[in-house]
């Protein structure tokens, strides 16, 4: 299907990779990863012929029909759904040629163009266009909206359905998610799993890569590596070839400390003179292997908030919307310290209505709101990257919320979220939608909330932004509340899940594999509460609260402890790790390190058993919580 040999492509003077060759078969589904501006964007440009290659070529099939998704939608007032069906080329081709064969009352030519509309199933092609339009959370009023009147987010959605609906060999997808909630997501999932041709995928959602891909491309070092197997398959067998290339580099680099103490001690002695100019040799000769760079180039945490007052927030019984439309009906919920809660539920059943009611971004209609006093909310949502000030660089909008903060320090802090050097004094407004999500994740967290509200934060970012903030979440102390249609995201670091649904919010008692199910058939109220309320008896909702945040409660002490541990643990690892390093080296065999040696074995000793020890009592506590929440 599309062969690579030897390829180099440039943007300017960059070199964005080079000696590309790979092959990729007919019915492939092939994920591309790598970091921003790596080139991923510039190989579908390529593909596309908007790109010449630099060096090598790159042959595809001839008359093959290739799709992708326009960036840009032009604001006409044509109806969606004809929009949409204007993805199929040949099928408004042949349209055309019909309606002038009617006009020249061409009966033959009409009889001709029939069949051919015949064979490419063209008189169902309402039909099946609708069903993509509602796959992407389109509802049955909006077919025949004009385009023009739709948001940006949802003529992506419509640019999405038009690339989908086009009868292709090759499709292209840059991002499909981005502009998804976590219901489209899923259907997107299905759709491209039945899809006959070949396709090439550029995402940062692991999951969806997992679901889809049965091949990676991974970018880096302006190298292009073609992997079998899915998202995960690549990072266990990446991973593989990292840990030998860290060994390797390791013995190597011992190998040329030992040639250079040779040629440092010996060059200048005759009697030697010979074998150190034969070690230079060989040190020049000595192909230097490049170390691993694994480490992400992101490095932050939440740092733990001033006060964690119990609860956080409490509503009772309150109503929620938008001028005086109602979206959320009697919703009652308390949030305390520890609570990691996931929002599910179908687009505009009102997650984001009910995240920007606790971010106090809009007002109840009715019913009451108790707040701490205390309470330090974090609120990221799509809509503050258009809030930062464009003119603004990094330093600056820190220095406004931070007056004492020293310069260096504002430096180093930004440092973590990959803004170095002259970045942090560069204005915002050129940034792309990833630099400009993680200013302002690291401004969020430079305010130690005690309380997170995240909704979508994971739109732009790429896979290591992902898993670093990831991580950072899950050492976060406070309270947090996500809507994503991110399931990694949702996975690693929420304990619980409610669902919004037909105005209401009530827990749902399953997980991300239960919701995909939950999805596929229809619901009924009664069908709702059934599988997603636990079965509490003749318990009054009041008592249910009062029972969940007792268990919280008598939690706590168990969830603090396993967080210690966690920290304990990683640190014994750390310092066995230097030991087993030193060790590693061969000058502490020497007699005059005997006693630093002995030293040094008795201290790897020591923290080995230190670490069993340890890691039986995360063991015995991981197991008591499980027990809890089942």
């Amino acid at each position: 299907m599309l062969k690579l040999s030897n390829v180099s492509l440039r943007r300017g003077t960059r070199l964005l990779f080079e000696k590309a060759d790979f092959t990729i078969h007919k019915g492939y589904k092939v994920g591309i990863v790598g970091a921003n501006g790596c080139g991923k964007s510039s190989l579908f440009s390529l593909l596309l012929g908007n790109l010449q290659t630099d060096e090598g070529d790159f042959s595809l099939p001839p008359g093959i029909t290739i799709a992708h998704v326009a960036q840009e939608t032009p604001g006409v007032d044509r109806p969606a759904i004809e929009y949409v069906i204007d993805g199929d080329a040949e099928l408004r081709s042949i349209e055309k040629k019909l309606e002038q064969a009617e006009a020249d009352d061409n009966g033959a030519l009409q009889a001709e163009l029939h069949h051919k509309l015949d064979h490419i199933d063209a008189y169902s092609i309402k039909a099946r266009a609708g069903k993509l339009m509602q796959g992407l959370g389109f509802g049955n009023e909006q077919l025949e909206l004009p385009v023009n009147s739709f948001s940006g987010g949802w003529r992506m959605r419509l640019n999405l359905a038009q690339a989908l609906i086009c009868r292709s060999d090759l499709l292209l997808l840059d991002e499909p998610t981005n502009h998804l909630d976590l219901d489209a997501v899923i259907w997107l999932e299905s759709w491209l799993l039945s899809y006959q041709g070949t396709l090439l995928l550029i995402s940062h959602d692991r999951d969806f890569l997992d679901k889809v891909a049965d091949h990676i491309v991974h970018t880096e070092h302006q190298l292009l590596t073609l992997y079998t197997g899915n998202y995960d398959q690549f990072e266990r067998n990446r991973a593989e070839q990292l840990a030998q290339q860290k060994v390797m580099y390791e013995k190597q680099q011992g190998e040329i400390a030992h040639i250079q103490a040779f040629i440092r001690r010996f060059k200048a002695k005759a009697s030697k003179a010979r074998q150190a100019q034969s070690r230079v040799k060989t040190l020049e000769r000595m192909e230097l292997i490049t170390q691993a760079h694994v480490d992400s180039p992101f490095n932050f945490k939440f740092h733990k908030p001033d006060k964690l007052p119990n609860p956080l927030m409490r509503l009772e019984e309150v109503d929620a919307g938008y001028d005086q439309k109602r979206i959320l009906k009697q919703v009652s919920l308390s949030i305390a310290p520890g609570d990691r809660i996931g929002l599910l539920g179908h687009n505009g059943a009102g997650k984001s209505t009910l995240v920007k009611l606790l971010a106090n971004e809009i007002n109840a209609l009715s019913g009451n709101i108790e707040k701490s006093t205390e309470l330090n909310i974090g609120y990221f949502a799509q809509h503050q990257l258009e809030q930062l000030d464009e003119q603004a660089s990094p330093l600056l909008h820190m220095q406004r919320l931070h007056k004492t903060m020293t310069e260096q320090g504002i430096r180093t802090y930004l440092g973590g979220y990959n803004f170095h050097g002259d970045r942090v004094l560069e204005p915002v407004g050129p940034f792309s939608g990833g630099e400009k999500a993680r200013l302002v994740l690291a401004l969020l967290i430079s305010l130690k909330p005690n309380l997170l509200l995240l909704d979508e934060p994971t739109n732009h970012l790429d896979l290591e932004m992902r898993h670093a903030l990831s991580m950072a979440l899950q050492e976060f102390e406070g309270a947090m509340l996500v809507v994503s249609h991110d399931r990694h995201l949702l996975r690693v670091v929420t304990d619980s899940f409610i669902l919004v649904e037909g105005g209401k919010i009530v827990p749902f008692m399953g997980d991300l594999d239960d919701y995909r199910q939950w999805l596929l058939k229809p619901k009924s109220d009664e069908s709702i509460k059934s599988e997603v309320y636990p079965d509490n008896g003749a318990l009054s909702k009041k008592d249910q609260r009062r029972q969940q945040a007792e268990r919280r409660r008598q939690l706590q002490p168990l969830q603090n402890q396993l967080k210690k541990l966690e920290q304990s643990i990683e640190e014994l690892t750390n310092s066995k790790a230097a030991i087993e390093a030193r060790l590693a080296l061969s000058d502490i065999y020497q007699e005059d390190q005997k006693q630093q040696l002995q030293a040094l074995i008795k201290e790897q000793s020591q923290i080995a058993n230190s670490l069993v020890e340890m890691e039986e009592q995360w063991l015995m506590i991981s197991e008591t919580l499980e027990s809890y929440k089942e």
